[in-house]
């Protein structure tokens, strides 16, 4: 059982499978926004042009409250969604050695200040004889 869950942890944590859950929810959030400026913004301008349907301050005013609503609503979940991201990322990043950095395979050339291989005793770009450093 206990490999069940540690298995099931790798899948659900796995970089894509957090990005398309994310992505679902920031579109559902997204389609807020839509389906808000349709109803309170797009519709009510059809109507008045084509019905000729007045609207007093206090309609016009929902309409865009409503409106409103649903873009902090967006800016809410998108918040969440980035604070969760970046705890679970935090998360998984415990209990992981941190790599040693990787031994250096180039070095500058004293002269023409190119890079060149480390173990290179002529410079291919200014052909200068490079002295042998001593053994450490």
């Amino acid at each position: 059982m206990k490999k069940f869950i540690q298995e099931f942890k790798a899948f659900a944590l796995r970089g894509n499978v957090m990005d398309m859950a994310i992505g679902v929810l920031i579109g559902a959030a997204f389609s807020g926004i839509v389906t808000a400026l349709t109803d309170n913004f797009i519709n009510p301008l059809l109507q008045a042009f084509m019905k000729g349907q007045t609207y007093s301050m206090e309609e016009i005013a929902g309409f865009a409250g409503n409106f409103l609503t649903a873009v902090v609503n967006f800016f809410i979940t998108a918040l969440v969604l980035f604070c969760l991201l970046k705890a679970v990322n935090k998360m998984m990043s415990f209990g992981q050695k941190k790599e040693a950095p990787a031994a250096p395979t180039t070095k500058q050339c004293p002269y023409c200040c190119s890079e060149i291989p480390i173990v290179a005793t002529r410079c291919p770009h200014c052909t200068s004889q490079l002295e042998d450093e001593p053994a450490a």
